[in-house]
């Protein structure tokens, strides 16, 4: 008798067979159910490229967790206040307009110029890490701050508050997007955010009566057809920048470099030709993804794949395992950096694709090759690896590395 599908819990990090090795568990549903009802969820699953695809590029789709049908899997992301959702979690018209706001301060040719500084940072942090031979935590050392200090100088955050921001940052992270938070976790997000909201108001308080060369700057003076930010929405896009944007280029670096390390031959010939790296990153994304799922909310009654979805139940659709469909990629399972065709699902799409992704790529791009011209041998360390246990994420706590 065949086994059950998996379902609820067996589909997040909290299982460890799921956590260890995701794609296997995946690659199970995708071919018995690629459309299936998760009643332990309350949500339907998506595992399938095309209706992946088809989902997230589908512009009535809700994202609002407050459309959600009651008991859904999309309403246990309801913040705890009454305050609005974030841009991640926004319908239109509000999304258009702030999004149409935030692209101005935020553009790919302003995020392009950084990349001078971003690779400074990179080799800054990498001269702190002890010299060959040694061993040390990839996680803790590298990938780890440097997103965070890279985001803080584009904030025009001062760095005798990096660590402050940082810890606010982690106790937040580790709730904002876990529906299973504990009370412990919750009540110490509530405190971090507080303490981040206060520092981001008063930041806002002292551009608007000195500006300065950064993004919350840009923020306070960006307008769109005489419109402009108010307070609290520059606010909620720190938040969003600093929250979503650290954990997910940390986890790609960390995932990245693991992909490289378990696969020798690939490492050696990104290090022949660091030219490389930009089709390298995409495909670290495709075989790895940070997100592995992303979430809508059926906004009237719909077939999906075949399946009856209801107005208001949710729609939750595999990233990782769309990067890995056999029926859109040859040889899925297998780590290229010369594959010809490395589009992926890991930014969503649609309205909602990821606005952090050319910073996202720059990070990574520069990080990576830093790290490979920093140390001429990387190995796993017998000290091994852990996996944070973050629902929709898929990265590393510890990642021990050897280093001659």
């Amino acid at each position: 008798m065949d086994k059950p599908v998996p379902v609820g819990v067996a589909l997040t990090p909290f299982d460890e067979h799921y956590r260890e090795d995701p794609y296997a568990v995946l690659a199970d549903v995708r071919k018995r159910a690629p459309v299936m009802r998760d009643e332990a969820f309350k949500r339907w699953f998506v595992s399938s490229h095309d209706e992946v695809k088809r989902v997230l590029r589908n512009p009535a789709m809700w994202s609002d967790p407050r459309k959600g049908a009651p008991e859904s899997f999309e309403r246990m992301f309801l913040a705890r206040d009454d305050r609005e959702p974030s841009m991640l979690f926004m319908d239109d018209p509000g999304h258009r307009r702030v999004r149409g706001l935030i692209n101005k301060a935020f553009t790919p040719k302003a995020v392009e110029a950084q990349r001078p500084r971003i690779r400074a940072i990179a080799e800054e942090l990498l001269a702190q890490v002890d010299d060959a031979p040694c061993a040390f935590d990839l996680m803790a050392g590298f990938a780890a701050p440097f997103p965070v200090i890279v985001i803080a100088e584009m904030l025009g955050i001062d760095p005798a508050r990096r660590d402050d921001f940082k810890a606010w940052s982690d106790a937040s992270v580790a709730a904002f997007f876990n529906p299973f938070r504990s009370e412990e976790e919750a009540q110490r997000s509530l405190v971090a955010q507080e303490a981040l909201d206060a520092f981001f108001m008063d930041a806002i308080a002292k551009r608007r009566k000195a500006p300065k060369s950064d993004l919350i700057t840009s923020m306070t003076i960006v307008t769109e057809g005489g419109d402009r930010f108010t307070d609290e929405e520059i606010v909620s896009q720190c938040n969003l920048l600093l929250i979503a944007g650290n954990v997910t280029t940390t986890d790609l670096i960390g995932n990245g470099v693991r992909a490289l390390v378990d696969h020798p031959e690939q490492m050696a010939l990104l290090r022949a030709k660091p030219d490389l790296i930009a089709n390298a990153v995409e495909e670290m994304l495709r075989f790895d993804s940070p997100v592995t799922v992303s979430g809508r909310i059926a906004n009237r009654d719909m077939p999906i794949g075949g399946c009856p979805v209801t107005q208001g139940q949710s729609v939750n659709v595999s990233l990782a395992s769309a990067n890995r469909d056999p029926s859109v990629y040859p040889d899925p399972d297998r780590f290229d950096i010369q594959r010809e065709d490395t589009h992926h699902q890991s930014f969503g799409g649609g309205r909602h694709f990821c606005l952090g992704a050319p910073l996202a790529r720059i990070e990574a791009q520069e990080g990576i090759i830093a790290l490979l011209e920093r140390f001429a041998d990387l190995t796993a360390s017998t000290r091994g690896h852990t996996y944070r246990t973050i629902p929709g994420f898929r990265g590393l706590a510890e990642y021990w590395l050897d280093a001659r």
